[in-house]
């Protein structure tokens, strides 16, 4: 059916029910090789954690996107890995490769001559093979050292040619490596965040309070004894909408914050008269410089406040910070 025909027909739901048989059958194809791994995978672990060099995934065509997408996977959770296409590695690109590394090589067909070129040179090298293929009597699949069976009964494309339902299994099949890897290796959420530094994930596993907070003389402070429009110059002089109110020892045992002020002028109070000690709000939450950013943010959320001293383990204040600190380091 051509696209004037589809705009045209009388049933709005002929597009939708081919999308839903292309997800089922790749969803069918998907199970179908869950049910059917075997030590073949636990092999191929195996060789992978072994393995004291590099994992070099390679392809050609959609096994090489899909390839590329694997390499991604393993090297951002843990295992060192990367792409290289087998044209290219046929003309100086098998240099990048010694005996220590793991080759994956993504075939459907197991026959793509690009692939079958390398074979013997790399056998050569010394390095071990992984194949993954949808044919197990391949020369790809003969010629590795663990072969893992991708095989799909049949393609959602309705015409049966465009690779669909076959790089989706060899996608998932990746996936189930990289991840199963992961956890073998004890692979943590700090560990992905040292790898993502510039993602949402980094930045909230990464940066600490003392990485975001107000220091030394941009720390508002003032002592419980003084008058309040004392506290109220030391805010606007450091523009973090608050004040940290110190003892005699130079602790913090209050806060003073904007919404201090509007209540204290609600109120009457005479700025020239009142002490900082008889307006601050008193036990003020706390955190380390050693904790994490986002539990800045967890703190702030759970008291409905907008600022936070920062003391060291003997109560000494070192920093502060509002959320204006953490949504520009975009914590939140």
């Amino acid at each position: 059916m051509g696209i004037s025909e589809l705009q045209t027909s009388d049933s709005a739901t002929a597009p939708l029910q081919l999308a839903r048989e292309v997800l089922a059958i790749e969803a069918r194809e998907v199970q179908a090789l869950a049910e059917r791994l075997d030590e073949n995978f636990v092999n191929a672990v195996g060789l992978i954690l072994q393995c004291r060099g590099r994992v070099v995934v390679t392809g050609i065509g959609k096994s090489g996107h899909i390839g590329n997408k694997i390499a991604a996977t393993l090297a951002s959770t843990g295992t060192p890995a990367f792409f290289m296409h087998p044209a290219e590695a046929s003309h100086g690109d098998l240099g990048m490769i010694t005996r220590d590394d793991v080759v994956i090589a993504l075939s459907n067909s197991g026959e793509a001559d690009e692939l079958l070129a390398i074979l013997p040179p790399l056998k050569r090298i010394g390095a071990k093979l992984i194949s993954i293929s949808g044919n197990r009597l391949s020369t790809l699949s003969k010629a590795a050292d663990v072969f893992l069976d991708a095989h799909v009964s049949q393609e959602a494309c309705p015409l049966g040619l465009a690779p669909t339902a076959s790089t989706t299994a060899a996608l998932a099949l990746g996936d189930a490596l990289a991840v199963t890897l992961l956890d073998q290796r004890g692979f943590s959420r700090e560990d992905f965040a040292l790898a993502h530094p510039g993602g949402s994930l980094g930045r909230r596993l990464l940066l600490h309070v003392q990485d975001v907070m107000r220091h030394g003389g941009d720390i508002p402070s003032i002592s419980s004894s003084s008058l309040l429009k004392d506290g109220l110059l030391e805010i606007s002089r450091k523009g973090l909408g608050m004040t940290a109110v110190l003892d005699d020892a130079g602790k913090p045992v209050g806060i003073f914050t904007d919404g201090d002020l509007r209540r204290a002028f609600e109120a009457g109070v005479d700025i020239h008269g009142t002490s900082m000690g008889d307006v601050m709000h008193r036990n003020p939450q706390t955190i380390l410089p050693e904790q994490l950013a986002v539990d800045a943010v967890a703190l702030m959320e759970q008291y409905s406040i907008s600022s936070l001293l920062v003391v060291d383990q003997q109560g000494n204040l070192v920093g502060a910070l509002n959320m204006h600190d953490l949504l520009m380091a975009k914590v939140v």
